[in-house]
This record gives C-alpha cells, sequence and structure tokens, in this order.
C-alpha cells in the first residue's frame, strides 16, 4: 500500500495562505492565534481565524455550497498549484480514476447557526440549502466538482483524526486499484457549536495554547484547509516527498478522555512504522497531536516515550494555528512534509520549558536537522487514533 508520492500539498490556517507563508510563520516562530472577536462566541478565548477566506466565493456554477468552510476550502485549492496539479493528474488518469477523500468534523454548520438565529416567529427556519452547506459530505462534494472530477468520493468524519485518517482510506482504495490517484485532507472551520462545546468542557485556554508547556492550560479551536495529491510512487520520485505509512486504531477508552497510558495511540504510530518498514529510530521528528490540555499532552508524552524514548524530537505546532480539528491531521501532514523540505524541528511555541514530568524529547526551540521522516500524530474523541509517516521516498 506504501509508498505513495505526494505530488502536489497545500495548507491554508491562521499561520498564513499557501506553504510557503506557512514554514515563514515556523521559521520566524510567528503564531496566527488572536483574541476572539467573532460574534456569538465565548469571551477571553485566543482563536486561529482566517480573515482571508471570508472574501471568497466559490464559482459561480457552485454557488449553492457558499458557506465558512466551502470558501475556507476554496482559498486553499487555489494556492500552491494545486489545480494544476490536479489537472495533469485528471489529464493522465481520467477524471473517473481519481478519489476525493476529505475529513471534516463541523463541515457548513456555521451556517445552520446562521440560519437559526433568523428563524420566524414560528421557528421556521428560512430557505437553506442544506444538503450543500451543513451536510458532512459538503465539503468533498464542493472539492470533486470544483476539480471536474468524477471517482469515488467520500466524507470522512471521525472528530479530530478525520483529515489524517483521510490520508491512510485513500491509501487503501489506490491499492486496491479502485482509483489510480486521490485528493485527500480536510477542512474545519470556526463556528458556535465548536467553541461553546470545548467552553462547556472547561477545555479552552485562557491565553494562546501552549502545548507540553508545565502549566498548559487547554485548547484554542483554530481553522483550516489542507489538501494532497496521491498517487503510486514510481522509479523517478526517488528523494520527493511522499507518504511512507499510516497506522489507526480505535481504543474506546472514554468518549471525550484519551487513554491515560496512551495504548491506542502507540497502536497507530507502530500501525504508522510498520506499514513504512520502518524502525523508530528512522523518524526523525514527530509531529505531535499536543493540543494543550493537561490530559492529552500527558498520554502523548507517555505514548511517545514508550517507542521513542527521548531519543527523538517532538513538539506539537497548535500553537502557530490552533486546534483545527478535522484538518487537523491535514494540516500537520503538509507541515510534516516543509520540515523534511526545510530541514526543521518547530519547537513548541510560547512554551519556556516544557512539564517536568515529561519523558519524551519535547523541544522548546527551532533546530536545523537534516529530517528524512516525520511521524505526525491525529487523536480524537472517542478514541480515534491515526498517525502518518512523513518522508522522502526511498
Amino acid at each position: 500500500m506504501f509508498p505513495l508520492a505526494i505530488r502536489a500539498i497545500t495548507a491554508t490556517s491562521a499561520m498564513g495562505t499557501g506553504r510557503a507563508a506557512t514554514a515563514a510563520a515556523l521559521r520566524d516562530r510567528r503564531g496566527g492565534l488572536a483574541p476572539c472577536d467573532l460574534a456569538g462566541m465565548p469571551g477571553g478565548v485566543w482563536i486561529g481565524r482566517v480573515r482571508d477566506a471570508e472574501a471568497v466565493e466559490p464559482p459561480a456554477p457552485l454557488a449553492a455550497f457558499a458557506c465558512r468552510n466551502t470558501r475556507l476550502a476554496e482559498l486553499a485549492l487555489r494556492q500552491d498549484g494545486f489545480l494544476a496539479a490536479v489537472e495533469a493528474a485528471r489529464a493522465r488518469h481520467g477524471a473517473a480514476r481519481i478519489a476525493v477523500v476529505l475529513g471534516t468534523s463541523t463541515s457548513g454548520i456555521e451556517e445552520t447557526e446562521r440560519a437559526w438565529a433568523r428563524r420566524g416567529p414560528d421557528g421556521a427556519l428560512p430557505a437553506y440549502d442544506f444538503e450543500r452547506t451543513h451536510d458532512l459530505h459538503a465539503l468533498p462534494r464542493y472539492v470533486r466538482a470544483r476539480l471536474r472530477l468524477s471517482g469515488p468520493c467520500v466524507s470522512i468524519s471521525t472528530a479530530c483524526t478525520s483529515g489524517a485518517r483521510a490520508f491512510l482510506d485513500a491509501a487503501a482504495m489506490i491499492a486496491a486499484g479502485l482509483v489510480d490517484a486521490a485528493v485527500v485532507g480536510g477542512a474545519d472551520t470556526l463556528c458556535r457549536l465548536t467553541l461553546h462545546g470545548f467552553g462547556s468542557l472547561e477545555l479552552l485556554a485562557k491565553g494562546p495554547t501552549r502545548p507540553c508547556a508545565e502549566d498548559r492550560d487547554g485548547i484554542s479551536i483554530g481553522e483550516a484547509a489542507a489538501f494532497a495529491l496521491l498517487e503510486r510512487a514510481g522509479p523517478g520520485d526517488a528523494g520527493g516527498i511522499g507518504l511512507l505509512g499510516a497506522g489507526a486504531s480505535s481504543d474506546g477508552h472514554h468518549m471525550s478522555s484519551p487513554h491515560p497510558d496512551g495504548h491506542g495511540a502507540v497502536a497507530a504510530m507502530r500501525g504508522a512504522l510498520d506499514s513504512a518498514g520502518l524502525r523508530p529510530e528512522a523518524i526523525g521528528y514527530v509531529n505531535m497531536h499536543g493540543t494543550g490540555t493537561r490530559a492529552n499532552d500527558a498520554m502523548e508524552d507517555r505514548a511517545i516515550a514508550a517507542l521513542f524514548g527521548a531519543a527523538v524530537p517532538c513538539s506539537s505546532t497548535k500553537g502557530w494555528s490552533g486546534h483545527t480539528l478535522g484538518a487537523s491531521g491535514a494540516l500537520e501532514a503538509a507541515i510534516a512534509a516543509i520540515c523534511v523540505e526545510d530541514g526543521l524541528v518547530p519547537g513548541c511555541l510560547g512554551v519556556d520549558r516544557p512539564d517536568p514530568a515529561f519523558a519524551s524529547g519535547i523541544a522548546v526551540a527551532n533546530r536545523a536537522a537534516r529530517i528524512d521522516r516525520v511521524l505526525s500524530n491525529s487523536f480524537g474523541f472517542g478514541g480515534s487514533n491515526c498517525a502518518l509517516v512523513i518522508g522522502r521516498l526511498p
């Protein structure tokens, strides 16, 4: 099933629009989080808002899909030559041989929140296209139509592993011969549901999130869209960026709390390494899920230490972007590709010293190093776990 070539990859978040801006934010240690100024949201919290997306509209034939999630997806699709890369793949394989497999957790529910605010005196909602905005399948339907593809179209909604799980499921489709290529990734946008929901769980940080800090106090919610084009790797791809392996597990420990010893996380990471035919020492950097909550970061530290000890540098990049929920795994796959290409270990942002109880090799400052392979973790509510290995193709 592996390796697969990543022909194109793009990411847009509060860190920046496109890969170059994202890489510059990482290098310059310039985060994108700011105090929340959206109406109807909890007060005193920080968010990762992508203001540029708010002025974007889908092409006129797809105007019915317009919502915050689609606008952000459209902005991301326009970056990094992604549209041209998919067009070239469509010419090689045909539109029916390219799948679209995308993750999201809330899709266009922000549009439904707007409709709810406009309901009539009798409680009736205004005329509104739920199918092409609110629906979880709206995102992949839009992207498939936007890219003029006609292959399988799949929605992934496994909480915060959705964007990473899209890579794994698409790889299985290519291996099975169902398609020759796949557009994968995810998009999730800010809405009242997630901010008030995480607020009710008392998980929102009082300032910008600081994963792995000794005094970390919670998450900051962000929004992002990230996409990749996967194809089978050939002899001419050696040294390029690819998906080398992926692993997933479901521990089902608790609806919202991870297993304290990280059994499911370890299983997902081992699965990713095994599928890539790699030992732990072959990994140059671990991009943590690292949400900034007490329980998640402590669990992940134990899981990473069980496999890697303190020998491999690891950090979370959510201090830059916030937790982008269903898009986080795709965003961090793009960040992993940047780390390989630029030889960068991005230390946790805003952290003076990591939790002294941690046993893994937490990096708090940027360092330059040759990175051939990155293991990127994603964990979600309900015990969903997924790990990807992104690196140089053999």
